[in-house]
C-alpha cells in the first residue's frame, strides 16, 4: 500500500465534519473542485468509495478506518505542538466524547470541569443512548466514550466505571391517578410513560422483562433530555426510569416515589478510548475515571 496522503485525509475529515463539501472546502481555504478532486484521489488510491453520498454525509466502513487513524494522529500532532513550544499560545483542543444523557446529567461534567479550567480545550460532546456511544469511537467521531460494553474496540483500551441504579419513578399525585390498586400490568398499559427516544433499549428492556410489556403496548412520550425527564415525572405527567443519583433530593423531599423498590435497574458503565493517548486526553481520562468511581456504585 502506499504511504497515506495526510493531505487527502485532512479533506475526507473535513468533508464528514462539514457534512457538506463546499463549507469543507473553506475551512481548509481551498476550492470546492479541489476538495472534490482530494477525495476522488483518495478513494482511487484505495480502490473503493471512502464516502457514501446520502444526507447526511456518511463514511464507508473502510472511511471510518481512515478517519479514526487520522484523527488519532491529529490528537498527537496537537499535544505535541504544545510540548514543543510551552510559550507559544496554542489553539483550542477539540476534544469529542461520546457520552451518554444520564452521565451527561449527573457525574460527567464535575469530572471533566478543573480539566476545562486549566487547559484550552474546545469540547464536542455526542449524545446518544449508552448502548450506542461506542460506535462514535468505531466510526473515528469521538476519541473517547462513556458505554454499557465492557470489550474494547481494536486500538482502543476500556476501564470499569461503576454502576448506575435506575427508578421507576413518578409523583405522588401521578400514582394516585394511575395506580389507585397499585403498579399492576393493565394500569401501566395506560398510563404514560417517557423514554429518550424510540430505540431506548434501556426503557424497552424494563417493560419487557418486569412487565411483559412490548413497544407499543402502552402510551411513551419521546425527550431527549434526562432533565426534561424528571420535571415531566415532578409535574405529573408521565413516569421514567431514572438515575438514582439524579434524583436523591426528589425522593428525600416526596416530590418523586420509587414506584417498585424491589424493581432496580443496575447498569454498569464504562470508559473506552483510543491507546494512543498522551496530554490533556489522558488527563482527561484519567479525571474522568477517577470521579466517575468516587460517584458511581462500585460493583
Amino acid at each position: 500500500m502506499k504511504e497515506l496522503d495526510y493531505k487527502l485525509l485532512r479533506a475526507l475529515d473535513a468533508v464528514q465534519q462539514e457534512q457538506n463539501f463546499e463549507r469543507a472546502a473553506k475551512s481548509l481555504h481551498i476550492t470546492q473542485s479541489a476538495i472534490s478532486q482530494r477525495i476522488k484521489q483518495l478513494e482511487q488510491q484505495f480502490a473503493e468509495p471512502l464516502l457514501i453520498r446520502s444526507q447526511p454525509l456518511q463514511a464507508t466502513p473502510l472511511g471510518q478506518k481512515l478517519l479514526a487513524h487520522y484523527r488519532q494522529v491529529h490528537q498527537l500532532e496537537l499535544e505535541l505542538a504544545g510540548e514543543l513550544a510551552p510559550a507559544t499560545p496554542q489553539a483550542p483542543i477539540r476534544i469529542s466524547i461520546a457520552v451518554n444523557a444520564d452521565s451527561l446529567a449527573t457525574w460527567f461534567l464535575p469530572s471533566i470541569t478543573p480539566l476545562l479550567e486549566q487547559h484550552p480545550i474546545e469540547l464536542n460532546l455526542l449524545v446518544d443512548d449508552e448502548c450506542r456511544t461506542l460506535d462514535k469511537v468505531r466510526e473515528g467521531q469521538a476519541f473517547g466514550a462513556v458505554s454499557l460494553s465492557p470489550q474494547p474496540l481494536a486500538g482502543c483500551c476500556v476501564d470499569e466505571l461503576g454502576e448506575m441504579n435506575y427508578l421507576l419513578t413518578a409523583s405522588p399525585a401521578f400514582v394516585a391517578r394511575h395506580f389507585p390498586r397499585g403498579l399492576t400490568r393493565e394500569a401501566l398499559a395506560k398510563a404514560p410513560a417517557v423514554a429518550f427516544d424510540q430505540r431506548d433499549d434501556m426503557h424497552v428492556s424494563f417493560m419487557r422483562e418486569q412487565f411483559g410489556l412490548e413497544p407499543g403496548g402502552y402510551p411513551c412520550h419521546t425527550v431527549h433530555s434526562s432533565e426534561a425527564f424528571v420535571a415531566m415525572a415532578e409535574q405529573g405527567v408521565a413516569y421514567c426510569l431514572i438515575p438514582e443519583l439524579q434524583i436523591r433530593r426528589q425522593l428525600e423531599s416526596g416530590s418523586l416515589v420509587n414506584l417498585s423498590p424491589e424493581r432496580i435497574l443496575t447498569e454498569r458503565l464504562y470508559w473506552h478510548r483510543w491507546v494512543l493517548e498522551k496530554g490533556v486526553h489522558k488527563q482527561l481520562s484519567l479525571r474522568l475515571i477517577d470521579y466517575a468511581r468516587s460517584s458511581l456504585k462500585p460493583r
